[in-house]
């Protein structure tokens, strides 16, 4: 009888434990979906060295390297943003307005460059500021309030110079992406990596950062843990504008110019790394090494695109297809025990 009754109590507390309506699957296949991202970018790059002569050139694997950084720190703020729960749509065009706010200071006001590229990360946080400002306090859904900031920065950046771009900076700056040290390293992708680095360390050692989780799970049992929810996605969204802005100085050392088209689409691509890296868009799941697999991914396929002399328009339905399949896996993940 107490046999009996022992496995009653544990198979009660089996079926507590796992998700109404879930399947479990094997050991396996849990293990595969974890490590999915890597997986992916390995295949993909098998894929691609085959296909391809020219893939796994120094030369090649060097210019991946120098893509992916203005869509790699974007992807840093985007990460901390999926992980409350929200969503930016706003960072394309943050990057926009943020480096023609440099370049019309730096070119036409003749502020000296550094204080320019002060600006430029001061416009990206107040940019994400008044993202984070609709959405705590006027309780805009994160999906229209960065959708309204988009529309808003996208038209200032074109109204600053009328639609033209800014050409032409110091020779320092433009060197920062182009002169390499170590025979590979950019001051670009340096700083790239630092930050890849720090946020890591921030968001799984930091208890601010874990707090981030917190928030994603439930906003309303965060905030009864006493996690001041307004503060953090302020200081969330207000960080993720500034990540813009720094990638909007990136590019701008990357073209040597600034332009008001200047990071158009790059919302979505931003939003798919951290999806293809294990992020949820329903909050409280992600990673900063996760993302990082999403931004090579992204950098990889679309670098092999062009090696592979495939359409623009033909990437832009790749990539949108990899986006529907990265939230397809995040579903089954959560549905799937």
């Amino acid at each position: 009888m107490a046999t009996t009754t022992n496995a009653s109590a544990n198979t009660r507390t089996d079926v507590a434990s796992t998700p109404e309506g879930a399947v479990k699957r094997p050991h396996w296949a849990r293990k595969l979906v974890d490590y999915g991202p890597e997986i992916s970018l390995l295949v993909l790059c098998v894929a691609l060295s085959i296909l391809t002569d020219t893939f796994f050139s120094f030369r090649n694997l060097l210019n991946v390297l120098d893509q992916l950084t203005v869509l790699g720190i974007m992807a840093l703020g985007m990460t901390a943003v999926i992980v409350i729960g929200g969503i930016d749509l706003s960072v394309g065009s943050v990057l926009a307005l943020s480096m023609m706010v440099m370049g019309w200071l730096s070119n036409v006001v003749g502020v000296p460059m550094q204080l320019c590229i002060v600006a430029a990360l001061a416009m990206g946080a107040l940019c994400g500021l008044g993202s984070g400002l609709l959405i705590t306090h006027a309780r805009l859904p994160a999906f229209i309030a960065t959708l309204a900031t988009m529309s808003i920065c996208r038209g200032l950046a074109n109204m600053i110079t009328d639609g033209s771009q800014i050409v032409g900076y110091a020779d320092w700056f433009s060197a920062m992406s182009i002169r390499r040290h170590f025979g590979f390293l950019s001051v670009t992708v340096a700083l790239f990596i630092v930050l890849t680095v720090i946020a890591a360390i921030f968001m799984k050692y930091r208890a601010s950062g874990r707090a981030l989780y917190a928030i994603g799970g439930s906003a309303e049992v965060a905030r009864l843990a006493g996690i001041p929810v307004r503060k953090v996605t302020l200081a969330v969204y207000s960080m993720c504008g500034m990540l813009a802005g720094l990638a909007g100085v990136v590019m701008s050392t990357r073209l040597d110019s600034s332009q008001p088209t200047g990071g158009m689409g790059y919302e979505l691509d931003t939003i798919a790394a951290v999806v293809i890296g294990g992020g949820s868009l329903s909050g409280g799941v992600g990673t900063i090494w996760g993302t990082l697999m999403g931004v090579l991914t992204i950098g990889v396929l679309r670098n092999g695109l062009n090696l592979l002399g495939v359409s623009p328009f033909v990437q832009q339905v790749v990539i949108g297809t990899v986006i529907v399949l990265a939230v397809a896996v995040d579903s089954n993940k959560r549905r799937i025990g």
